[in-house]
């Protein structure tokens, strides 16, 4: 079954040293999980500053600066797994380093039937 690890976590949280060692550590994490073929694809997120929010109201498209909501954590990236069950799926989330100062949400993935490949 495929799941996403959705991190987030306080961008201002983070030293520049923790980012990097943050960084690092998760490249580590990415190759282990290829080794096992649980890795589909990770990957961290541009500050949210440099976010964009698109709606469509009444017929009409609204664009706007900034993410979704304002909250006091915000997404930064994400792991996409193949994992067995969801047991598998909180225990690679548990070796995330974003885990120590944020929140690593899991979801399964819905599978469309006709969506095209990597």
């Amino acid at each position: 079954m495929k799941y996403m690890l959705l991190i987030y976590s306080d961008e201002n949280a983070w030293t520049e040293r923790e980012q990097e060692d943050c960084l690092t550590e998760s490249v580590q994490i990415s190759q282990q999980l290829k080794a096992s073929g649980r890795y589909l694809g990770a990957s961290p997120l541009q500050p949210v500053s440099t976010a964009t929010s698109v709606r469509v109201r009444h017929g009409k498209r609204l664009v706007t600066d900034g993410p979704f909501a304002e909250t006091h954590e915000q997404l930064g990236g994400y792991f996409l797994i193949d994992a067995s069950d969801l047991n598998e799926a909180i225990n690679i989330a548990g070796r995330l380093p974003p885990v120590h100062k944020g929140t690593v949400e899991i979801r399964p993935v819905v599978e469309l039937p006709g969506l095209p490949g990597p």
